[in-house]
Order: structure tokens, then C-alpha cells, then sequence
């Protein structure tokens, strides 16, 4: 299936690990000239190269942490400067830490929301007069099951998440007339870094096997398994693709069947 994505230019934010290495890495394969940021320059440099050896494009990137908005209008600013206007964003963060609601303070809340919600509607901001421009664009705000189902231990991220669905609805109407398509791409467990440590967090503090702990992640899971990066990689391409051209304002989950709701 051909996607459309030759020679479109994509932002992929926290990018140097994990699922933003995956989805960048996939947007690449795909022919898209792909911009990455990421706090951490020789994690992130050898991101840049290893996709460039993968894929033969050209890759842009920039130590940016975009909990900081002037990081984040110099990194576009950059990107427009090295590839061009922007058609592709993808809004990818970490996540905030686990704990329960009287773990956090004021400023721990305060850090979720600008990691996990400000950094998405700043990057937004910045990219969309691009794309209006274009009357053609792509955005796909990260998000996780969490914001269907939420996940006992992880109070920050169940309601700031839930935050960006909100926002992904909402711009899906407004941008809609300048042919800018705007979902959510909502995980389930995936082996990511961080994943993996919640993983053996869990192991070392329960006393259980590495493998006891995946058993228990995948047991309300029909594929009973943990997915991997790169499937979420191949469904933010196909989201940002020409092929996508009908889909809009949806979080698409990509748990292996693990929500049990209808919706």
C-alpha cells in the first residue's frame, strides 16, 4: 500500500527511545523527511543516524525539551528551516511518574500537565498555520488506554491524558475545514523502556519474576501479549497518510483487544 508520505515533513517529538523512535522510524520507511527532538543529544544523535542507515532519508534533529515553549518554537522554527513547512505532527511525550492521588503535591500536577497536555497544544500551535496553508495536515496526539480505561497507579496520567482527547476532539472540528485531520493514537502496554521499568519496579517490589509481572499485564488481554513499538509506528503512518483521508477526531486504540468497553 502505497501511504502518500514521500517527501512529507514530519515532527515527531521525544523521539530518541521508545515509541517516538518507532513512529519516526516507520514515517521514514515510509518516505517522510522526518524531524525528532528529545532532552538527551547522544541518545537522540544516535536515533538520527540509525534511522538514516535504515531507511536512506534524511532525518533533522534537535535537543529540545518541550515542556519548555521556546524549545519547542526554535525546534520548529529549525525544522522549517532544514525541510520545509510542516505537514505531519505527532505529539509523543514520556509519561508522568505512577502513584496514587495523595503521592503528588501541586508542582508534581503541575509538571503532568505541561509534559503531557501544554507541550501537545504548543506544538499545535506552532504547526497548524503550516498545514492551513496547505489545507492539508496531519496530527496524531499520543495519548494511552488510559484514557478509556484507567490504570490503577497511574492518577496523573489518567486525567491529564484524558485532557488531550479532549483537545483531539475539539480541534478535529475546528481544522476540519482546512482539510487538517486530527486523532489520538491510545496504547496499551507496549514494550518500551518504560514499560519495562514499571515491569521491574513491580518484580522487585512484589517479590515475583519479571515473567510473572508480563503474565499479569496480559491477562485481561486477548492477544496475551505485550505489544511492540513498531506497531504503533505502522498506525500513526497510516493515520498520517494520505489513505487516512476520512478519519478524524478518533482515539484509535492499539491495546492487542485489552479494553473491554463497547466505545
Amino acid at each position: 500500500m502505497n501511504l502518500g508520505l514521500s517527501n512529507k515533513v514530519a515532527l515527531v517529538s521525544a523521539a530518541s527511545k521508545g515509541l517516538g523512535k518507532a513512529i519516526a522510524t516507520e514515517l521514514s520507511q515510509e518516505g517522510a523527511l522526518v524531524a525528532i527532538c528529545a532532552r538527551g543529544e547522544e541518545r537522540l544523535m544516535q536515533t538520527k543516524e540509525e534511522i538514516e542507515k535504515k531507511t536512506g532519508n534524511k532525518v533533522f534533529a534537535q535537543v529540545a525539551d518541550i515542556t519548555s515553549y521556546e524549545d519547542i518554537k526554535s525546534f520548529v522554527k529549525n525544522v522549517r528551516k532544514e525541510l520545509g513547512p510542516i505537514d505531519i505532527l505527532v505529539t509523543n511525550a514520556g509519561g508522568p511518574p505512577a502513584g496514587e492521588f495523595f503521592d503528588f503535591d501541586d508542582k508534581a500536577w503541575e509538571n503532568a500537565f505541561n509534559l503531557n497536555l501544554m507541550s501537545v497544544i504548543r506544538l499545535i500551535r506552532e504547526v497548524v498555520p503550516d498545514m492551513m496553508d496547505k489545507k492539508w495536515g496531519r496530527i496524531i496526539n499520543m495519548s494511552s488506554i488510559s484514557v478509556k480505561q484507567p490504570i490503577a497507579n497511574l492518577i496523573l496520567s489518567n486525567v491529564i491524558r484524558a485532557g488531550v482527547i479532549g483537545l483531539t476532539k475539539s480541534l478535529s472540528n475546528e481544522l476540519a475545514k482546512y482539510n487538517i485531520l486530527v486523532n489520538s493514537v491510545a496504547p496499551g502496554y507496549i514494550m518500551t523502556e518504560r514499560v519495562d521499568n514499571l515491569v521491574k519496579a513491580t518484580s522487585e517490589k512484589e517479590g515475583i519474576s519479571r515473567e510473572d509481572v508480563l503474565a499479569r499485564l496480559t491477562a485481561s488481554t486477548p492477544l496475551k501479549r505485550v505489544g511492540q513499538p513498531l506497531e504503533i509506528g505502522a498506525v500513526v503512518a497510516f493515520l498520517a497518510s494520505e489513505r487516512a483521508s476520512y478519519i478524524t477526531g478518533q482515539t484509535v486504540l492499539v491495546d492487542g483487544g485489552m479494553f473491554a468497553g463497547l466505545m
